[in-house]
């Protein structure tokens, strides 16, 4: 949450006068409800964003393998040749 709040360069006035405001928009019952919701939303998020980190690296893991096993070839034969 800090990040967040350094990103968009707010000071502690504004930060104060934007809790205020959902306080008085939502309530002090709804914003509790508000912050679970958007944690859950932001952990469905990181979730989706690891597993598609973990498919492109399976998918590339076989590509990196048959790469390392040129290069080994390669090697060999320069040291032949020398």
């Amino acid at each position: 949450m800090a990040q967040v709040i350094l990103f968009l360069n707010l000071g502690g006035s504004e930060v104060v006068l934007i809790l205020f405001v959902m306080l008085l928009l939502f309530g002090s019952k709804g914003i509790p409800n508000i912050a679970r919701t958007l944690g859950k939303g932001i952990r469905e998020f990181k979730d989706a964003t690891n597993n598609i980190q973990k498919d492109i690296q399976q998918s590339t893991g076989n590509i990196t393998q048959q790469i390392n096993e040129h290069i080994q070839e390669v090697k060999k034969e320069v040291e032949k040749e020398s």
